[in-house]
C-alpha cells in the first residue's frame, strides 16, 4: 500500500526499551496544474501544491477544483493525468495535471496567486465569506425533518469500522459520505482532512445526487471543510471534534446544518437543527 510506510521504533515502557516494527502513514507533496484555453494556444497553470497521502490523487484534484469553483461539472474536464517535470523521475505521481476543455473559461485574475495548501491547515488566505460568495457559493434549503437524529449515533460507528489505514498507522484523517438512512457510500483517507473531503467529493460528485447525504469527518471542523461541503451541495457536516467560530458562522449563513463533539451518547448540533427529526416530532 502506497498510503503506509514500515519503521523501525524504539518503545519505552517505564524503564524498559525495546526495538519495534511499526507503520507510518505517508505524507508526500502533490502538485495540481490546470491546462486551458483555446486548442491552438493552451495555458498551463500551476494553481495547488498539498501535502496529501498517496491514492486516489485524481479524485483530490477533481474534488480541490469542485472547491476552488474553478470548475461545476466534471463534463468540463478534457482529461486528467500525472506528468513529470522536465522528466525527473522522482516527481511521477506526484504531479496531476487537468486539462479542460477549450470553450470553459477560467478566471486568470482569481488564479494569480499559487495557492499552498498544508495537510494541517487547509488553503492559506482563503479563508473569507466574501471570497466564497464572489465565487458562487449555493445556500442549501433547509428541508426540516431530513434524517432522524439517530442516524447520526449510527454513522460514527460505521467510519470508525470502515477506516482501515487508520487502524495500520493511527495516522490518517478519514471523510466518509453516508445516505440519510445511516449507509455509508463511499469512504477516503489522508493526512489531511481536507484532502480526505475532496478525494470523497471528486469521486462522487458526478455519480451521486448528494442534496441529501451527510459528511461525516474525522477531528475537527474548520472553515475549509465547511466550504468544501458547501459547494458540494451536501446539506449536513459532521464531525468528531470542534468546529470554529468562523466555520459555525459560514455554515449558519449557507444553510448548511453543522455538528460536532459526536461520541457514543451524545453530539452538538452548531447550525441547521430543522434537518434532523427527533422522536417526539
Amino acid at each position: 500500500m502506497h498510503s503506509i510506510s514500515p519503521i523501525q521504533i524504539h518503545k519505552i515502557s517505564g524503564d524498559i526499551v525495546f526495538p519495534k516494527d511499526d507503520l507510518l502513514a505517508v505524507e508526500d507533496p502533490m502538485e495540481i496544474r490546470l491546462g486551458f484555453g483555446e486548442i491552438n494556444n493552451r495555458k498551463q497553470k500551476s494553481i495547488a501544491v498539498t501535502m496529501r497521502t498517496p491514492g486516489h490523487d485524481f479524485e483530490l484534484a477533481l474534488g480541490f477544483l469542485y472547491s476552488e469553483g474553478i470548475i461545476q461539472d466534471q463534463s468540463q474536464v478534457h482529461s486528467i493525468k500525472y506528468c513529470t517535470d522536465l522528466g525527473r523521475q522522482e516527481t511521477i505521481e506526484n504531479i496531476v495535471r487537468v486539462e479542460v476543455k477549450p470553450e470553459i473559461e477560467v478566471n486568470i485574475s482569481g488564479l494569480e496567486r499559487n495557492f499552498y495548501a498544508t495537510s494541517s491547515c487547509g488553503i492559506c488566505g482563503k479563508a473569507s465569506i466574501e471570497v466564497l460568495e464572489k465565487l458562487g457559493c449555493p445556500y442549501i434549503p433547509i428541508h426540516k425533518n431530513l434524517i432522524n437524529h439517530q442516524i447520526i449515533y449510527k454513522i460514527a460507528n460505521l467510519l470508525q469500522e470502515q477506516q482501515r489505514v487508520f487502524q495500520y498507522t493511527g495516522g490518517l484523517h478519514a471523510a466518509g459520505l453516508f445516505d440519510k438512512n445511516g449507509e455509508i457510500l463511499m469512504l477516503r483517507e489522508d493526512v489531511g482532512r481536507h484532502n480526505a473531503v475532496d478525494k470523497l467529493i471528486g469521486a462522487s460528485r458526478n455519480n451521486l445526487d448528494l442534496s441529501d447525504k451527510i459528511i461525516l469527518v474525522s477531528g475537527r471542523l474548520s472553515f475549509e471543510l465547511v466550504q468544501k461541503t458547501l459547494m458540494a451541495g451536501i446539506p449536513i457536516l459532521v464531525a468528531i471534534g470542534a468546529p470554529s467560530s468562523l466555520a459555525v458562522e459560514l455554515a449558519q449563513k449557507f444553510g448548511l446544518t453543522l455538528i460536532g463533539f459526536l461520541k457514543k451518547e451524545h453530539f452538538n448540533v452548531y447550525t441547521g437543527i430543522e434537518r434532523l427529526r427527533f422522536s417526539n416530532d
